[in-house]
């Protein structure tokens, strides 16, 4: 009987000390099981279970987190589906390191205007931005992280092929 009632508290004590794991469920479907320190604006602050040092996610990358505690989930971001160049609406350009912590590289992506541009500056840059995302979309990428962002100005601005728009980025998936 002392056996039956020392294994039934050790489960007991064993489902409390889990109940309190919050769960973070990504969009790839992976989980990570920890503790989360705090939500950011485009981030999620967590500890590994039993390890003290402090990691970071994307909310991108992340579906929803179960606490433990509460029980309470909270949905974090939608996933977003590519399935080809004409979802490149869909495509989000980020410009921060931290906000792709979590997904995983794609391939490197390149938009530019025509070496003739009658475009003005703005809506040279937008056309730019367009072609950014049509080849994130082509690669099945849902993110493009900036990493260089050009506009070339020929003698005038107003001559024959004015400014040119160059964008670089890398596509990041789930």
């Amino acid at each position: 009987m002392k056996k039956i009632i020392l294994l039934f508290l050790m489960s007991l004590t064993t489902s409390l000390i889990y109940a309190q794991v919050d769960v973070i469920t990504k969009h790839s479907g992976e989980t990570v099981k920890g503790k989360v320190l705090r939500v950011d604006e485009y981030t999620v602050v967590f500890v590994y279970d039993g390890e003290d040092a402090e990691n970071s996610i994307g909310k991108y990358a992340i579906e929803k987190i179960v606490y433990g505690k509460s029980g309470r989930t909270e949905a974090v971001t939608e996933k977003i589906v590519v399935n080809g160049e004409a979802d490149w609406e869909k495509v989000i350009i980020l410009e921060e390191k931290s906000y792709i912590a979590g997904l995983k590289k794609g391939g490197e992506v390149r938009g530019k205007t025509g070496l003739i541009n009658f475009q003005t500056g703005n809506t040279g840059d937008k056309k730019a931005d367009k072609k950014l995302k049509m080849a994130a979309a082509a690669i099945g990428c849902p993110f493009v992280l900036m990493i260089s962002d050009k506009t070339t100005v020929g003698a005038s601005s107003n001559a024959l092929g004015g400014s040119q728009a160059i964008k670089t980025g890398i596509g990041y998936k789930y």
